[in-house]
């Protein structure tokens, strides 16, 4: 198992349930993500990935249970809490008459950004995201992987202590998918990372750890390792532990 307490609890999920009448998205979740971590959260569709992710950032209220960011509970703090938290929702909304360059200004006067840093930000997300070829462009008119970077921008924009990202490289083609696990891993130097992927080389290449999820509950968590060694046995063992077929 991993060795925790090599930071301060960043993310706390405890005891985390989700119902929608006898449904369970999620049924006691527990799990915590230091600082200075990179953490894979991993499970087929349909396992409660998304639902737990919104769960943390208060997206959405949990049926039992408490989420903390930062040791902030995001029902009763939600305003010191979403100060220290990036979210990138899988197909997160975006105002499509918008530019790049208005989304973010408007999202940075939002949180209360003061001005110059605001700039010093603006510049930073468009480099790093690399958005300074459609700065100026209606995003309605942008591809969906200049939409995702987009998305990934506005949750770096504050420099948040946390972030979480629901599938990041989604949309993106492989040059793009590259710069963005190179702007994870070099984040999750300074920062906490909670990453949803479906890509298993993804969490070999920026990830030292694994939450796995299935059927709304936990199942696995540990080190990148404990998912077995190359691409093919981590992609079996991923099949053996959430019920998938087997190779042929």
């Amino acid at each position: 198992m991993i060795d925790q307490a090599s930071g301060s609890p960043m993310i706390e999920a405890i005891g985390l349930s989700k119902f929608y009448g006898p449904f369970a998205a999620t049924r006691d979740i527990s799990f915590t993500v230091p600082s200075g971590q990179v953490a894979a959260f991993l499970g087929p569709n349909g396992a409660g990935k998304s639902t737990t992710m919104k769960l943390l950032t208060g997206f959405l209220a949990p049926s039992e249970g408490e989420a903390r960011i930062g040791g902030h509970n995001v029902a009763t703090e939600r305003i010191a809490a979403s100060r220290l938290v990036g979210y990138l929702p899988e197909n997160g909304p975006l105002y499509l008459e918008m530019t790049p360059q208005s989304l973010l200004k408007y999202l940075g006067h939002a949180r209360g950004m003061k001005s110059s840093s605001l700039h010093d930000r603006l510049d930073f997300v468009a480099e790093k995201c690399s958005l300074k070829d459609v700065w100026g462009k209606a995003i309605g008119k942008l591809s969906r992987g200049y939409r995702q970077r987009v998305g990934m921008a506005q949750a770096l924009l504050h420099d948040p202590d946390v972030l979480i990202l629901d599938e990041p490289t989604s949309g993106l083609d492989p040059n793009q998918t590259f710069q963005v696990r190179e702007l994870i891993r070099s984040l999750g130097e300074t920062k906490t990372v909670l990453l949803s992927t479906h890509i298993l080389t993804e969490v070999k290449a920026v990830c030292s750890r694994v939450i796995l999820i299935n059927q709304g509950q936990l199942i696995l968590d540990g080190s990148v390792q404990e998912m077995e060694g190359d691409e093919h046995d981590m992609e079996a063992h991923f099949r053996n532990l959430t019920g998938g077929p087997s190779a042929a």
